[in-house]
């Protein structure tokens, strides 16, 4: 049986810019790479489960998505060794402009679709001891639809969903922490305890 700790991609492993058009402008948060290293050697699966509206909206196509993806899987690497075990994304949104991804879906946070698919690969995962990392209320509710524990980050919106200025937080989180390195902190105090 293993654990899972479920990433957010903006704003929880790379700075928070908006839509990122210009792969270059995806820069890690200090810490970051370090943070997944440290759930690396624990054993811990790291995964990437990200809402990528981008080509919904039409602001770029799906292949850019898989860019992103690609140049932070390559900065944590660079950095200290690190890696993720799997990533998934939904570029869908309900009223998007594109036709093709404006759509209602499971896999959209915070329904629980992408971690059901984790769940297919990974199928050792046990939720309830698993964690979602996020900085937006939505990663927190997905953490609950899914079973898992949700963390807070006070970097990316998470700082405005706290003040009430973005998103409304529904759903306690079960830690609210500064960063990806002091979340990943915790986890680690947690499984080891």
């Amino acid at each position: 049986m293993s654990i899972a700790v479920f990433l957010d991609r903006d704003g929880t492993l790379n700075e928070e810019v908006g839509y990122i058009s210009n792969l270059e402008e995806l820069k890690l948060i200090p810490g970051a790479a370090e943070a997944i290293s440290k759930l690396n050697d624990a054993k811990i699966y790291a995964i990437l489960t990200t809402n990528q509206s981008g080509p919904a909206r039409g602001y770029y196509d799906e292949a850019h998505v898989q860019d992103l993806n690609n140049r932070l899987i390559t900065l944590l690497k660079a950095e200290s060794g690190a890696w993720l075990d799997a990533v998934y994304y939904c570029p869908h949104l309900p009223d998007g402009v594109n036709t093709d991804y404006a759509q209602d879906c499971s896999c959209r946070k915070p329904e629980p679709g992408m971690i059901q698919e984790a769940l297919k690969n990974f199928p050792d995962i046990v939720l309830e001891k698993s964690y979602v990392i996020g900085d937006k209320a939505t990663d927190i509710e997905f953490a609950v639809n899914s079973g898992c524990k949700g963390i807070l980050l006070r970097t990316g919106y998470g700082e405005k969903v706290l003040q009430g200025d973005y998103q409304e937080l529904n759903v306690r989180p079960h830690l609210i922490c500064r960063d990806i390195v002091e979340a990943v902190n915790r986890i680690l105090t947690e499984v080891n305890a």
